[in-house]
């Protein structure tokens, strides 16, 4: 590890302040810097999922609706970061013509017809997959898997595409080190290792890594780098690749 980056304990909060909406105090003087702990943050959110799937469950939902409460409390535990991402990321990369209006209407906190049917597939895809593992007992491990993979790799994209505007939280935020992206994508694995196994985790690993690659191609021809909001987007998109992994291999 170089010796310019150092995890602390520290960067968990603003990891928690900058990816949801669970109350923390919090510095944001080493924004860049806590990315490696961006898929504990998703650990947090997949504990708060699981726990309510869990309650579900033992209430005797039926798999439906223990996939929507789970869903549902994924949605408010990020206050729907990741999907407003997507949303906008889906109006803008193919509602504008030109890459000065694309980041225009991206900017813009109206809805249009790419973005409500984005959200729209990747709640259908995601509730699916979740109902598939809550028929088969899996959901809950599958959940926080999924939440700690998905952000992993949010801190390459970060490092290995520039800004796609000269303000904004991306600036702000500044790259990650590359020990802090590949210690998180470490992080996200063990603990995926641990809850699902070796092999399903390799494999949803592999799918992620596709998925992020095609985000980021997409993302420079459209914009020419990243936001906030392509990071939301990547975020949405690798968490449906893995649960679609995982209810394939359930």
């Amino acid at each position: 590890m170089s010796p310019d980056f150092r995890p602390r304990s520290a960067d968990l909060a603003t990891a928690l302040a900058l990816l949801t909406r669970i109350p923390v105090r919090a510095g944001f003087a080493r924004s860049a810097e806590c990315a490696w702990a961006f898929p504990l943050a998703g650990l947090a959110v997949g504990l708060m999922s699981g726990a309510v799937a869990t309650v579900a469950i033992w209430l005797g939902l039926g798999a439906d609706l223990v996939a929507a409460f789970a869903l549902a409390a994924g949605v408010v535990a990020t206050g729907a970061l990741h999907e407003d991402g997507l949303a906008d990321a889906a109006d803008g990369f193919w509602g504008g013509a030109t890459r000065a209006r694309r980041l225009e209407i991206m900017r813009d906190s109206r809805i249009g017809t790419y973005g409500v049917l984005a959200l729209g597939l990747a709640l259908l895809l995601r509730f699916s997959a979740l109902s598939a593992l809550a028929h088969e007992d899996a959901i809950v491990t599958a959940l926080i898997a999924a939440a700690g993979l998905s952000r992993a790799p949010l801190a390459y994209l970060m490092l290995l595409l520039p800004p796609a505007r000269n303000d904004g939280l991306s600036v702000r935020t500044g790259r990650p080190p590359r020990d802090a992206a590949s210690l998180g994508a470490g992080v996200a694995f063990g603990l995926s290792w641990l809850l699902v196994g070796f092999v399903p985790s390799v494999v949803a690993a592999s799918a992620l890594v596709a998925v992020t690659l095609l985000a980021g191609r997409i993302a420079r021809a459209k914009i020419g780098g990243q936001t906030g909001d392509v990071l939301g987007a990547a975020q949405v998109l690798g968490e449906i690749a893995v649960l679609a992994t995982f209810t394939a291999l359930a």
